[in-house]
Order: C-alpha cells, then sequence, then structure tokens
C-alpha cells in the first residue's frame, strides 16, 4: 500500500463535457489501519483534527491510498434521539471525516460516500441510520451530501450559542477551550495569549441519511427541508 498526496502522473480521469470524473472502476473501499487513517487526516483534512472513529474507511486508487472516511458514533448526548426518538445509541453513525487526495475527479466523493453505504450496510448490520453536518464556517453547505441523497433538516435543529475561540492561531471549541484551560472567560485567555480572538459560531447544517430501507421520513422527530443553495 502507497499513501498518495496528489494524483500520480499516469493516472488520466475520463473527461466529458470540460468536467473530470474518476475512473470508478480502479476505486475500491477497505477498511485501514485507525493509525494511518489519523495521520492523513490531521495532515490533510481542513480541520488537521482527528475525532471520534468506529470505522477507518481508506479509499484506494488501484493499490495507491488515496483517502479515507471516518465514521463514528456522534458524540452529542442528545443527537440520537434527536434524529428517531426509539433509536439507540449503537443504531447511528456520524460521517465525521472525508478527505481524498486531489485530482481524482470532480464525482469520487459522492462516489465513495454511496460506495461506503454499501459496506456498512454488509459489516455494519445494526447502524440503521447516518448522520453528518456541513460546516459553514468553513465554507460548507453540503453538496456531496445533496449528490448522495441525504436528507436535509437545516441548521437551527440544534442551536448552538456560543463562540470558536482562536488561541495561538487554532480553531478551538468551546469544550474543547474548557478542558485544556479551564476557562472561557475572555479576560482570562487574553492572559493566556494575548493574540486570543473570538468569532461567533454558526450552526452547521445537518444531514441524516437513512440506512435502514424499513425506516420512514415519517419517523424522524425534526423535518425535511429543501437544501441550501
Amino acid at each position: 500500500m502507497k499513501v498518495v498526496d496528489s494524483a500520480p502522473y499516469f493516472i488520466k480521469p475520463m473527461q466529458y463535457k470540460n468536467k473530470v470524473y474518476t475512473d470508478t472502476t480502479r476505486i475500491t473501499l477497505q477498511v485501514v489501519d485507525k493509525k494511518i487513517a489519523k495521520e492523513l487526516i490531521i495532515k490533510n483534512h481542513y480541520s488537521h483534527k482527528w475525532t471520534s472513529c468506529r470505522y477507518a474507511i481508506g479509499i484506494f486508487y488501484d493499490k495507491y491510498l488515496i483517502g479515507c472516511l471516518i465514521y463514528g458514533f456522534p458524540v452529542g448526548r442528545q443527537t440520537v434521539k434527536s434524529i428517531i426518538p426509539t433509536l439507540n445509541n449503537n443504531e447511528v453513525l456520524e460521517l465525521t471525516r472525508l478527505w481524498i487526495s486531489d485530482g481524482y475527479g470532480c464525482n469520487i466523493e459522492s462516489y465513495v460516500i454511496g460506495q461506503s453505504f454499501k459496506y456498512l450496510r454488509k459489516n455494519a448490520q445494526n447502524i440503521r441510520v447516518l448522520i453528518s453536518y456541513a460546516d459553514p464556517m468553513a465554507g460548507h453547505l453540503g453538496k456531496i451530501y445533496q449528490a448522495t441523497n441525504w436528507l436535509y433538516q437545516g441548521n437551527k435543529t440544534m442551536l448552538i450559542k456560543g463562540y470558536i475561540h482562536i488561541l495561538f492561531g487554532q480553531r478551538m471549541h468551546p469544550r474543547s477551550v474548557v478542558a485544556k484551560y479551564k476557562t472561557i472567560k475572555e479576560t482570562e485567555l487574553l492572559k493566556i495569549d494575548p493574540n486570543y480572538k473570538r468569532i461567533f459560531m454558526e450552526n452547521k447544517h445537518r444531514y441524516i441519511y437513512l440506512l435502514d430501507k424499513k425506516l420512514k421520513i415519517s419517523q424522524l422527530k425534526h423535518p425535511v427541508l429543501s437544501y441550501p443553495k
């Protein structure tokens, strides 16, 4: 297995109507060691942070590892019950990270997400629902979720009041700040880092995918809305 940061020179994605598409016949998914996945995510994902991980699924182009999807159990205590109240905690996974090397075609993200559904149905049959979030503070609306037919529930279902804290040039969630510095008071944090700043935390766009085909949209606690544009 060889890890690549960008498409090898011999890769020639398919072109059609001025767009470049991946050759899906050369794409496979398989579980990889979590240590390898962690290194890829910290180095390449825009967050540069590791996260909850139950399944680390590697994305391979031939023998080359070009990315990974990370599925983990939701961290929020009320997340599962906010989807369908009768669900159990071990029946929901969150797509917490997705990174793919550049240069493999405009459709590769939606393709591998769709393939991950097949993997989970086969290998994690207890999982009935998937959830994921698109962060508007990173310029994301969730286009890849829209392309793979997730259900959109807006950005108001889980209201978060507070700020993203920027300490020593790193963005930190309030929980992380409290865990590390024991405070989120501006006056105290300025003592720690004179360049400390904070910005208002926008609500993330929430997407749901019903992996269990027996589940119905009518069972969802929150309504399904039109996709944001």
